[in-house]
């Protein structure tokens, strides 16, 4: 997966289909998506339009009811529950609207989470987290707690938690939906700087166009149908 220029994500033919009672909700439809390693890609389209759907689809949080979705070569629609957590656990990392952070623990404690589904010991798990916290800047707040934080602050947090496994793809839903614009500039800062120094691939989601300018590519989708270029 170190080669800049392979297709990293290939999602082919892909159908999602919800049912509610009687009547079948197409989300997605037969919609085709490559991203490269090393991509820094950004996902816009109305309320509605499947950007969501189709990031879960990415981070194994969801199957799709037709095609195939591979990352790194390797199908993963067809994995089971069980083999799904151990895939996400290695490979996806998560960074959440609302931040998802549990107040009742530190920042340090919050980034050791995804660690402890890991065989590193509890040194290991701390010298881990500590790193990540100062990656993203925040090496001197590691004992606070979420409520001491700012929402800027809580959202390094959270993308501190999603690298500390060294995950092969970050995946972002909306990061930026409740900050700021300066908070918001920030963490999308923190991301442009992630995807070019370290190399990270990242899927965004947003409704934002002046976060999709900071990626360096953005597809449109409309209706669960992805579209070449801006319907506007």
């Amino acid at each position: 997966m170190s080669n800049n220029h392979e297709v990293l994500v290939d999602v082919q033919g892909v159908d999602r289909v919800f049912r509610r009672g009687s009547e079948e909700i197409h989300v997605l439809q037969k919609l085709d998506l490559q991203v490269r390693q090393g991509e820094f890609l950004a996902l816009m389209g109305p309320s509605g339009s499947g950007k969501s759907t189709l990031l879960n689809l990415i981070g194994g949080l969801d199957r799709p009811s037709n095609g195939s979705v591979a990352i790194g070569g390797e199908r993963i629609d067809g994995l089971n529950d069980r083999q799904l957590a151990a895939w996400r656990a290695r490979h996806i990392g998560l960074v959440f609207q609302f931040y998802n952070l549990l107040p009742v623990l530190n920042a340090q404690r919050n980034v050791e989470l995804p660690l402890l589904l890991t065989s590193l010991s509890a040194t290991q798990r701390r010298e881990h987290a500590a790193a990540a916290l100062d990656i993203v800047g925040l090496k001197d707040r590691n004992t606070s707690f979420p409520t001491q934080l700012s929402g800027g602050e809580q959202q390094r947090v959270g993308i501190a938690r999603a690298i500390v496994t060294d995950p092969t793809i970050l995946l972002c839903d909306e990061p930026t939906g409740d900050l700021d614009q300066k908070s918001g500039d920030e963490i999308l800062s923190l991301l442009q700087a992630l995807n070019r120094e370290q190399g990270k691939t990242i899927i965004m989601v947003t409704h934002d166009p002046h976060a999709s300018h900071r990626a360096s590519r953005t597809v449109y989708l409309n209706k669960g149908r992805l579209l070449a270029e801006n319907p506007e």
